[in-house]
Formats: C-alpha cells, structure tokens, sequence
C-alpha cells in the first residue's frame, strides 16, 4: 500500500516527507495506522550516521496508532486495537527467557539494521528497497509494521496521541529507577539531564519515595519543571564543584547516580557524588564507538557503573503499570510533550535542539489536536 513517511536520504540530511510502499503483514507482523510518534534522542543519532541504519532510510520508533491489519499467526492484538510501538526482542534467547528483552543478543539485528531479521525489507520508494524497520517500526510515517513482540495493546479511554512516548524513552527513565536500580524509600539520587527521559525518573523517583531526589541541568526552566514534577533540590549544571554540591545535600553520599546526557563530567560528577556502595546508571543514547573515561579512584571505593537499556523494561509489563501511574496522577508525562503536525519534522527536531520542546510529539493528518484539545 501507498504511505507518506519522512525520510532521511544520506547522515545529518532534513526529513522529507514522501510517498513510498509497504508491504502487507507477513507472518507475526502487525500493520499499524500511526496517530502520533514521539521524537527520540535515538532517532537523531541515527540520523545522524551514528548507528549502523542504511540510508536512505525512514526512522522513528514511538509510535502509537491503531491496528491496520495483521499477518498469519498473530493473536496478541486484532484490527481496531490501540497499540504502543516499542522496542523489539527475540523471545527466545537466554536474555529473553529471563525476563531481560531490552537485552537481547538480537537486539540490533531487530532495531537498528534497517531490514528485517532475514535480510528483507517492507520499504519501497520508485520499486527500490529503501531501509526502514528501525525499532521494528519506522514509525515517522502513516503506517508502520511492526511485530507480534514489539506491540503493546493500551486501553481506548487513553489519548492515543500522548501515549507513543512510553515505548522508549519515558518507560527508559522511569524504567532506570523502578527497575534497573528497583529504587527505594528514602533513598537518595542525583539525576543528570532533564529531558523527557530524565524527568521521566524524576517522576520515577518520587513514586519510589527517594529522598533526596536531585536533578542537574543547564536549562532554567527544565530545572523548574523539573521541581514541578518531585525533584527536592535542583542544581544549574555550569556550576564549579557539583560533586562537593551533591555531598553536601546528602551528608553521607547519595545512593544512586543517573545520567541521560552521556557527557563525561556530568557523568564523572554523578559517580563521585556517591557513597562507596552506590551506583551510578547510564542510560544515554549514543553513537556507537563514544568513549568515556572513569575517576577509577572512585570506582575503587566499591561504586558501580552500569548501563541501563530502555529502563530494563518489559514493555507488556511496565507500561501498563506507567498507564496505572498516570491515571492515579502519580506520573504526569502529559506535561513534558509538545505536539507538532508530522509535516513539521524538522521543527519539531529543531525545539528538540534549542530546548522548547522536551518531548517533541509529531500526530499525523487527521489526528492534529492535542488529546487535551
């Protein structure tokens, strides 16, 4: 069938929106109508060449829509569902099978290669393949197809358009609290970078009961959203000595350490603003082959460094317990997203960059107005 989507010719090119063709479902794949998409850090990394995603290409992987059609074999969802697009897995292999999908050993092969995991692709421009299965989905387009595994069913009464941020990088931030670090009351963390991702665990955070919960930034008013949202203490990142900063609000050294900017100071002033025994996570981003260079002084006192991928979720699982969250009034992400018309792309990336926008949502033709209106 006929699709518009925005896609990128060659590394650090605009999006263009156009007419390609994707094929109808195949076995375990599920054809999506997107509403809205979110627009992720990741998505801009690949953009910009620093994944191994084949241009020319169409990208995108926070998608929510409605389900078009199915292909043989798919029980989990029917036409007219409402779905959220996420992040894809195997099921299979031993990462898998122990509840880890955010790891699994085919995790780029599934999200980042541009084909499909048999060297196939749905994308056609003028008869010629182009890449697109990014995440599984390539949803900055009018229909995606996605799998059986990387779809999640979410309930009708919800806005579709708010909902497509949750498959990546808000169930990340929430995820690196409420899972990866499994965060409890009156523990304490810093968080460095409030972006959507990062005031995702700000939200996390206060759900957890951490206290103190402190956020780093460079952005004033993303410091004021930022305490609007739990935070007890915010701090301008230009500041000399945040470390120092950071022990002097907690006293003995903070338990927990998060960063979403995958800078090496701010990541270096969260791990010395720990205790001995404390954990710094890392959940930005990235370009593949980024280097970061360690105090291993501090990393000798028995802290610990570790990476986090999408927040160690399990999609079925954490974002209907997000969808609980947020119904109860205890996660409002509804305040972190800014909607812009798809045909707007390069805009809505632009607010990205200058900080207008900390989640930046593009809603298709036909679904323009915000959910409130």
């Amino acid at each position: 069938m006929q699709i518009t989507a925005a896609v990128v010719e060659d590394a650090h090119a605009p999006f263009v929106l156009g007419n390609i063709e994707i094929a109808e479902p195949r076995e375990g794949e599920v054809l999506v109508r997107i509403v809205a998409v979110g627009v992720c850090h990741t998505d801009l990394v690949a953009r910009s060449g620093g994944y191994p995603t084949p241009f020319p290409c169409v990208l995108g992987h926070e998608g929510s829509g409605v389900v078009h059609s199915v292909g043989p074999g798919v029980t989990k969802v029917s036409p007219g569902d409402h779905v959220v697009l996420t992040f894809n897995s195997c099921g299979s292999c031993t990462n898998c099978r122990r509840g880890a999908e955010a790891y699994c050993v085919q995790l780029p092969v599934l999200n980042a290669l541009g084909r499909r995991a048999d060297g196939t692709t749905a994308y056609l421009r003028d008869e010629q393949p182009i890449s697109g299965h990014f995440f599984s989905q390539s949803s900055f387009a009018t229909f995606s197809l996605a799998t059986e595994r990387n779809v999640v069913k979410v309930p009708t009464d919800l806005p579709l358009q708010l909902l497509g941020p949750l498959g990546c990088g808000i169930q990340t931030g929430a995820g690196t609290v409420l899972n990866s670090l499994a965060a409890r009351p009156g523990e304490s963390i810093v968080i460095t970078g409030t972006g959507s991702v990062g005031l995702s665990a700000v939200m996390a955070a206060r759900i957890a009961g951490c206290d103190p919960i402190i956020a780093i930034d460079l952005l004033p008013e993303r410091l004021e959203l930022a305490a609007a949202l739990g935070a007890t203490h915010v701090i301008d990142g230009s500041l000399p000595n945040l470390a120092n900063e950071l022990w002097q609000i907690s006293g003995t050294g903070l338990d927990y350490a998060v960063d979403f900017t995958s800078d090496v100071d701010a990541i270096n002033t969260g791990l010395l603003g720990l205790h001995s025994r404390g954990i710094c996570a890392l959940g930005g981003s990235t370009r593949i082959g980024t280097t970061v260079t360690l105090d291993m002084m501090a990393i000798h006192l028995g802290r610990t460094v570790r990476g986090v991928i999408e927040g160690d979720s399990v999609p079925d699982v954490f974002i209907p317990q997000l969808l609980a969250h947020y119904r109860a009034g205890r996660f409002p992400f509804d305040r972190l997203v800014t909607y812009f018309r798809f045909d707007e792309i390069n805009d809505a990336i632009h607010a990205t960059h200058n900080g207008h926008a900390v989640k930046a949502v593009l809603t298709m033709p036909g679904t323009e107005a915000s959910p409130k209106g």
